[in-house]
C-alpha cells in the first residue's frame, strides 16, 4: 500500500502515543529511572519529539551523537499530544495554507507548538519518499509535556544500539523485527488540516 505524502505513524495505545527524543546520559538517565524529567530539563526551552524511531535514529545517531547518547521513550498521553497539534503551527511558510507571510509569522510566533514534516528514514537512514512529524513544544506545551501529559520514559538505547549492530552486520530482516512497531496514528481531519499543505 502506499503510503500517504505526508501521515502521522507512532507506536499508539487507546490512550497513548510513544514519541522519541535524546539527551545526554545527565538528562537522560535520571528521566528514564524517575519516570519524569529532571530539574536540569529545561521548560522554557523548545523540545522536539518525534513519533518515529527510524527518524530519532538519524538525528541521533543511533544515540552515538555527542550530547544524544541516551535515547528516550516518551509514553505521553493521546489526549495531551493532539492538544499540541490542534495548536501547532507549520515551522515553514506554506502559500495554499497561509493568508500571507506576515500573518504565518505571526502565527507561529504565538503557537506554543510547531510542525515540521521531516521525510521518513529506511534502516540506513537514507531519506524515504514519504514524510513524518516532528512537534516541536514550547512555553506552554513544554510545560503540559513534562508535567502532565508524560506517562511513562524508557531507556531504549540498548535497543537502538542493537539495531545499528545487525544492520551493520547486513542482517537486515533480524534488525526490522526489533522495530517499534508504528502504524498509522487515527486523529480526526480537523486536528491535522491547518497543518496539511
Amino acid at each position: 500500500m502506499e503510503e500517504p505524502k505526508r501521515r502521522i505513524r507512532a507506536q499508539h495505545t487507546a490512550t497513548t502515543v510513544t514519541v522519541y527524543q535524546a539527551y545526554r546520559p545527565e538528562i537522560g538517565e535520571p528521566a528514564a529511572r524517575d519516570g519524569r524529567f529532571p530539574p536540569v530539563w529545561q521548560r522554557g526551552r523548545m523540545t522536539w519529539i518525534k513519533p518515529s524511531f527510524l527518524w530519532m535514529m538519524y538525528r541521533c545517531g543511533w544515540g552515538l551523537n555527542e550530547g544524544q547518547e541516551t535515547v528516550l521513550a516518551v509514553e505521553i498521553s493521546r489526549a495531551g499530544f493532539e492538544w499540541a497539534l490542534r495548536h501547532a503551527c507549520l515551522s515553514h511558510y506554506e502559500r495554499s495554507l497561509h493568508t500571507e507571510h506576515g500573518a504565518w509569522k505571526r502565527e507561529l510566533k504565538r503557537a506554543p507548538t510547531r510542525v515540521q514534516w521531516d521525510p521518513e528514514r529506511d534502516l540506513h537512514l537514507r531519506p524515504l519518499p514519504y514524510r513524518s512529524l516532528q512537534l516541536g513544544l514550547s512555553g506552554e506545551a513544554a510545560t503540559r509535556y513534562a508535567d502532565e501529559w508524560t506517562v511513562s520514559i524508557t531507556d531504549v538505547t540498548p535497543l537502538a544500539h542493537q539495531v545499528h549492530a545487525l544492520v551493520r552486520s547486513g542482517d537486515l530482516d533480524a534488525a526490522a523485527e526489533l522495530l517499534p512497531r508504528e502504524r498509522p496514528y487515527p486523529v480526526e481531519e480537523s486536528v491535522l488540516a491547518h497543518l496539511l499543505a
